[in-house]
């Protein structure tokens, strides 16, 4: 492989969440006889639902080709003006330069950081579950009936970091169940009833749980460190549906094994897959593989929307998910 390509697209297996598509130059169109589509690695949601692809675009399969893939992208340089990728194959600066035709960018990843925004911009292109398992498993049951106490969802504060699409409806759900709304983002949303905290140093100190939804950017990078955690405080709870990298894990472990916090719920990791071995043996810790949105209801709403794009692109229409460059 192409030291210039840093994962095997032959092996790698990706996962999906949502997806995000990026505009690049609108001046130029495909022609519907030119609908090329190149995948250099295959998301989750092209695998089961690649027919529904089939039916529209012709998929320039780099994966499947016996050429290197720098060599391959070479020789389709003129003509492909969309790539479609995943969570886990970079678009890369070299990706993008190779690519000369390129106008979009296609993503089932609910992040752009597998994703070269910059070269974009100069190219123009636009709880107590686990614990609760094991007191049964184990046979707890049938010996103790006193399984310790528990503590409701109503009426607790929440904070969401990042009231985005997904924090929000995260936001509407946790409300509907009786909890204590508040947020911080980017900036405050004018749309929203929620209180709104400029910064999460002092939204964690007012709220008993973190529900972590932001994107992954070099600001947001181990934005839950100590002082956040510390702030939380011993029966605070941190949940992250986002992206791994959100929360500095050596600090997180730190604070669940000298019990700093109350608890963590992790769909996501620093390094995926590997997880901090300390984590396994924890009961106040519910782990997941990232598979959040691994259901066939959410794959096939998600090709639906990439479908709609792309054909959206192909007609010279507004796209229905822009990220904007300057993210």
């Amino acid at each position: 492989m192409d030291p210039l390509y840093h994962q095997d697209i032959n092996q790698s297996k990706s996962k999906v969440h949502f997806f995000i598509c990026i505009l690049m130059d609108p001046q130029d169109h495909q022609q519907p006889e030119l609908r090329q589509v190149l995948v250099l690695q295959p998301p989750y949601v092209f695998n089961i639902h690649e027919h529904l692809f089939a039916d529209r675009f012709h998929a320039l399969k780099a994966y499947d080709s016996p050429l290197p893939t720098r060599d391959f992208l070479q020789a389709n340089a003129q003509s492909v003006k969309v790539v479609l990728c995943s969570g886990t194959g970079p678009i890369t600066a070299d990706v993008i330069r190779d690519l000369l035709a390129l106008k979009l960018v296609v993503t089932d990843a609910t992040g752009v950081n597998h994703i070269d925004m910059a070269e974009c911009g100069r190219r123009g292109i636009k709880e107590r579950i686990i614990s609760g398992e094991r007191f049964v498993r184990d046979g707890c049951w049938t010996t103790s009936r006193e399984y310790p106490l528990g503590a409701k969802l109503g009426g607790k504060r929440v904070g969401i970091v990042g009231l985005g699409n997904i924090g929000s409806r995260v936001a509407t759900r946790l409300e509907a169940m009786g909890c204590i709304v508040s947020y911080t983002s980017r900036r405050k949303k004018q749309s929203t009833r929620f209180t709104f905290y400029p910064n999460i140093l002092q939204l964690a100190f007012d709220s008993d749980a973190l529900v972590l939804c932001c994107a992954l950017t070099n600001n947001t990078r181990h934005m839950i460190n100590n002082k956040v955690m510390m702030a939380l405080g011993k029966k605070g709870i941190i949940v992250n549906v986002a992206r791994g990298a959100l929360i500095d894990e050596v600090e997180l472990v730190k604070c669940l094994v000298e019990g700093e916090i109350g608890g963590v719920g992790l769909d996501v990791f620093e390094s995926e897959p590997n997880v901090p071995r300390e984590l396994f043996e924890l009961d106040n810790v519910v782990l997941l593989p990232h598979a959040a949105a691994f259901t066939n209801e959410s794959f096939y709403d998600v090709a639906q929307v990439m479908i709609a794009n792309l054909e959206a692109f192909f007609a010279n229409k507004p796209l229905l998910t822009l990220v904007n460059n300057k993210i």
